[in-house]
């Protein structure tokens, strides 16, 4: 049945039984049963209507950066978006991006151009079409500040236009985490400014990310979403969780926030490890923490 993908999708980006360890920033994951990667949106929309013809699921995946994949892997079909689908106009101080181009690309552009107001995102490693769906954000910046209108496609091949307030922004939350829009493209409106200062300040972020981030290590980010009243960081350092481990997996000793893959992780020691900081948190800080990353995959 897989193999009929062959007939309009070159073997090239078409991978069989393909680990999703290499695909995702956490280094972690079991294998996919088909791997693809389509360089327009006529092929999203093709391998889109394939699996819904044939009863197939089907999960989109950026740069694989918030995400943990479960260790027996991904049923089904992934569509990958973060090898291609990268172009990008600039027009004024509007730009026009697809959904593959890293954020922190697309960030660096708009500087290039003297556009403020993607500074933020310098050193955010996501695709643009996950940076859209989760709200991403950091230094005082998010996405829903910026962006003028997403392009989507459902998946009986329906493309609509979204205004912001249509996609009902909250703190890493949109309408796009629950219905079936695919992220294309999503246009911004920046403002105009000095080029000079506009990389002053996403170098000045850039030494943030390396004194405070475990970069070193695979991560998927930041571990969990900040809950009201506190950070995440400080409260697991005052439960002394700084540096705990399960198997590979283990709290940053840099920045308690990030779980990081230590070499020889596997997502159950992930998953265990989330449940034990979430049920210390409950007991100590009578606080419900809830995973910023995605989980995925068969169980």
């Amino acid at each position: 049945m897989y193999s009929r993908i062959l007939n309009f999708i070159p073997a090239e980006r078409v991978k069989f039984n393909e680990p999703m360890h290499r695909h995702t920033t956490f280094r972690i994951g079991g294998p996919a049963d088909v791997l693809i990667m389509p360089e327009s949106f006529a092929e999203v929309t093709e391998i889109v209507s394939f699996c819904k013809d044939r009863g197939i699921s089907f999960f989109i995946l950026g740069m694989g950066s918030n995400i943990l994949v479960r260790d027996k892997g991904i049923r089904g079909v992934v569509i990958k978006l973060g090898n291609k689908l990268k172009n990008i106009r600039i027009s004024d101080n509007n730009i026009y991006a697809e959904t593959g181009i890293r954020l922190s690309e697309l960030s660096k552009r708009a500087a290039a151009h003297s556009l403020s107001g993607l500074e933020f995102a310098e050193g955010i490693p996501g695709s643009l079409g996950g940076a859209v769906v989760m709200n991403a954000g950091a230094y005082g910046g998010e996405i829903s500040k910026v962006v003028a209108e997403v392009e989507a496609i459902n998946d009986s091949g329906l493309v609509k236009k979204f205004t912001p307030e249509q996609i009902q922004y909250g703190y890493r939350k949109s309408i796009f985490q629950n219905s079936d829009y695919i992220i294309l493209a999503a246009s911004f409106k920046l403002e105009y400014g000095e080029k000079e200062k506009i990389q002053a300040t996403m170098r000045e972020f850039a030494h943030l990310r390396r004194e405070k981030q475990p970069l070193d290590l695979p991560s998927a980010g930041s571990t969990f979403r900040r809950p009201e009243g506190y950070y995440v960081g400080p409260m697991l350092e005052k439960m002394g969780l700084k540096g705990y481990n399960v198997g590979g997996a283990a709290v940053s000793g840099k920045h308690a926030g990030f779980i990081v893959n230590t070499g020889s992780a596997t997502a159950n020691d992930v998953i265990n490890l989330i449940k034990y900081i979430q049920q210390k948190a409950r007991e100590q800080f009578e606080v419900d923490l809830q995973p910023e990353i995605k989980i995925i995959g068969e169980a």
